[in-house]
């Protein structure tokens, strides 16, 4: 370490501002203002000891690192000029210590030196809160304490760095510990800085992964993080976003375009086969091999072109990184010789060396421009691409989070604009509530929903069986593929009012701290997703104190203090409040006066019930109107296309007459009910029998059930089977058995505790 003897603080710290003068530290662009007041501590007489207090990831290592580059270059005081700083490794200091007191002498021997070197080395420990307890044993001191006097006298300059919580619980309860150092805070910096940050960051990133970013790039990784990644902070986690697209892109690049990949596997598995037919004589061998040669020179001729292509534009990628690693390696021997005084060796290499190999870099990216124009022009795309673009960032965005932030496909765009038609498939009516939901996630989708607020709150009011719950399944099996992959709290668990730390978790002191909240967690896990709350009347009323923040700012605070962002969220409530006043007879009547009598008796009911702040901050409250008989007849189609999706694994198909449904309708029409009665009366008198008829075998694979009215009497249906053609989807003539249905139609029990789950 220059000309000082520094063996023990060679073995157990890194010297930041040898690694400056090699060029192995990252720009530190900003933070002045943090690194002024560093050097201001520093300068001090005594306790000339800085503590950077800040978040994780905000930068706080980086500013030692940009005052180690500052040293270097000779932009501080005097008192500075010439020292050393010295990142003390604890880790290693602690490792292998195994017998009484030899932490200790490591210790000491480390101080000691920096004693010695009479203040041309300064420590700088990172994580400094380890320093407390660390090497502490039966009747062994621990190092905070061997470092007390040397920093209260201001033998030993040190540069600590730990974050907020670390502070708060581990140095503030050491006073004396605490009092030798001087805070300074590190703030997360605005967007703005983090866009300046990484700017000053891209050629590091750029020479290291052999690519090239985009400005673009850069700004949207700082504001799609900003966005969607919480829990961590900026620029670090901005910076994360641009090195793994980097690396996605590296490795695309370093790995064969799929189509060659694909042909060459073709391409293998014919000379195989070739080499196996020419051992047969047969005749119909050698005609396959003439068949299988042909394959083959097709395929060659189709792979050799592209083969040629690729190892062009590999090269010319290659010969960019290689440019731009020995441009940096100029740059880096440019600086140290203007250090040294050498002018001579700098202007060699600052201007001549490096304009040249920039020419050439640029000669060797505009050569691969004009290659992917004569490519585009002739309808050939490039198979390689060295570009971070934005897509690339958004894609590992959604990666990380779930949350579709990438481009949208033609298929993604034509399902968006579809959404309302799709949700109609399996809501029947309802058109205000399938409207505003899919309005809501349209919004979301095109970037212009409101900042800061959940996609859209709604909160669906009707009689049970219309199709409340239903349309949440819909909307996230049509935004995920799969109805269950929505947060369901059933508001009935929630009676209590001590039972809202189920919500968001326990408090400190309580039984079940530590474990997250059975909302905030499942939003956390999954940050895009749909939220229903079912039954919300049935809850506590100070349960829905605790949803007006999320309401209102898209934001919870979990049991342990998390902000959980629920931003990315659409909140369903369902409610059936007032529903007596929503009957099918006003309904079904032309009298729009009695239909907004209705509607207002229920927001009344509700505007009772709710308080006006959390009613304020719905997006909208939706009133679901009982189903009309016309209406009950879709959805008693729906249901039997879920029976029929539940026997498609056995190929038998079900077939039910108009005459079938009509009997059907008449018998389980209930309009107090809704939807279910028929449900129920599909499944104890249809899918009870088909179960039977399986299980005694009289019910075979590859068969056509039709299920009619029998004529012989009034309330009783008939069961056909007959054996599927395979080729025709028919009927086999003389294979149909006829099962009478046993009981009468109208034997549907509604029993009193009937279930109201909307």
């Amino acid at each position: 370490m220059g000309s000082l003897q520094l063996k023990e603080l060679e073995k157990y710290g890194r010297d930041l501002t040898k690694d400056a003068e090699e060029g192995r530290l990252d720009p530190v662009i900003g933070r002045q203002k943090e690194i002024q007041r560093v050097i201001q501590v520093l300068t001090r007489r005594t306790k000339n000891n800085p503590v950077l207090i800040g978040d994780p990831g905000v930068g706080k290592t980086a500013i030692v690192e940009g005052l180690a580059q500052r040293v270097v270059q000779g932009d501080v005081p005097s008192s500075l000029k010439g020292r050393r700083i010295v990142a003390l490794d604890m880790g290693a200091l602690v490792a292998g210590a195994s017998y009484r007191g030899e932490f200790e002498d490591r210790l000491k021997k480390v101080l000691e030196e920096v004693k010695e070197s009479k203040g041309q080395v300064i420590l700088f420990i990172d994580e400094i809160h380890l320093v407390l307890g660390a090497g502490k044993g039966e009747g062994a001191m621990d190092a905070a304490n061997l470092l007390k006097p040397l920093l209260a006298r201001g033998e030993v300059r040190c540069i600590g760095a730990t974050t907020l919580d670390e502070y708060r619980q581990h140095v503030e309860k050491d006073a004396a510990f605490e009092r030798r150092f001087q805070q300074v805070l590190v703030p997360e910096p605005s967007v703005q800085s983090t866009i300046s940050i990484l700017r000053g960051l891209k050629d590091k990133y750029e020479s290291h992964h052999g690519i090239r970013i985009t400005d673009n790039a850069l700004v949207a990784a700082v504001q799609l993080s900003s966005r969607y990644i919480s829990g961590r902070f900026l620029p670090d986690k901005a910076i994360d976003l641009v090195d793994e697209a980097c690396a996605s892109v590296r490795v695309q690049l370093d790995s064969k375009p799929e189509k060659i990949d694909q042909l060459e596997r073709e391409l293998a598995q014919l000379e195989v086969e070739a080499e196996a037919l020419k051992k047969e004589n047969d005749s119909k061998s050698q005609d396959r091999l003439k068949k299988v040669r042909a394959d083959i020179g097709a395929i060659r001729e189709q792979l050799e072109p592209l083969q040629a292509q690729y190892a062009e534009e590999f090269e010319g990628t290659e010969a960019i990184r290689n440019l731009q690693k020995r441009i940096d390696e100029v740059r880096v021997s440019a600086d140290i010789a203007s250090r040294e005084g050498n002018k001579k060796e700098e202007g060699k290499l600052r201007f001549d060396l490096l304009p040249a190999l920039e020419q050439e870099k640029k000669q060797a990216e505009a050569k691969i421009e004009k290659k992917k124009a004569s490519n585009r022009a002739t309808d050939q795309g490039a198979m390689l691409s060295n570009v971070v673009d934005v897509e690339q960032i958004a894609n590992v965005v959604s990666r990380w989070t779930g949350i579709p932030v990438s481009k949208l496909t033609g298929g993604e765009k034509e399902k968006l604009l579809k959404l309302s038609e799709h949700l109609h498939e399996r809501v029947v009516g309802q058109d205000e509530a399938i409207d505003a939901v899919a309005e809501a996630v349209l919004r979301s989708r095109a970037g212009l929903s409101r900042p800061g607020q959940p996609l859209g709150s709604f909160l669906f009011l009707g009689p049970t069986g219309v199709g409340k719950t239903e349309l949440a399944k819909a909307l996230a099996e049509e935004l995920f593929d799969d109805e269950k992959h929505m947060v369901r709290i059933d508001m009935s668990e929630y009676m209590e009012s001590h039972s809202v730390s189920r919500l968001i978790g326990s408090p400190p002191g309580y039984v079940g701290y530590g474990e997250g909240g059975q909302l905030t967690e499942a939003v956390r896990r999954r940050p895009y997703s749909v939220v229903l709350f079912d039954e919300v009347e049935k809850a506590h009323p100070q349960v829905f104190n605790v949803l007006l923040q999320v309401l209102d700012d898209g934001r919870l605070t979990d049991g342990q203090g998390k902000v959980v962002d629920f931003a990315n969220t659409v909140i369903i409530m369902t409610s059936n409040l007032g529903s007596e006043h929503l009957t099918a007879e006003i309904f079904d009547s032309s009298d729009k006066r009695a239909k907004q009598t209705a509607k207002t008796l229920v927001m009344t009911a509700v505007r009772k019930h709710f308080r006006p702040e959390f009613l304020n901050r719905l997006d909208a409250l939706v009133v679901f109107e009982p189903l009309s008989k016309v209406q009950l007849r879709d959805v008693m189609k729906l249901q039997m296309k879920d029976l029929a999706k539940r026997l498609e694994d056995r190929d038998i198909t079900v077939e039910f007459s108009d005459e079938a449904l009509d009997r059907i309708l008449a018998a389980a029409y209930t309009p107090a009910y809704g939807a279910r009665p028929l449900k129920r009366y599909l499944e104890k008198h249809v899918v009870t029998r088909l179960s039977r008829l399986l299980i005694a075998g009289e019910l075979p694979d590859h068969s056509i059930v039709r299920v009619a009215p029998d004529d012989s009497h009034p309330k009783k249906l008939q069961i056909h089977v007959c054996q599927k053609d395979l080729a025709t989807g028919r009927c086999v003539a003389g294979t149909e058995k006829l099962h009478r249905h046993e009981g009468d139609i109208d034997d549907v029990e509604m029993p009193m505790d009937v279930d109201d789950a909307s």
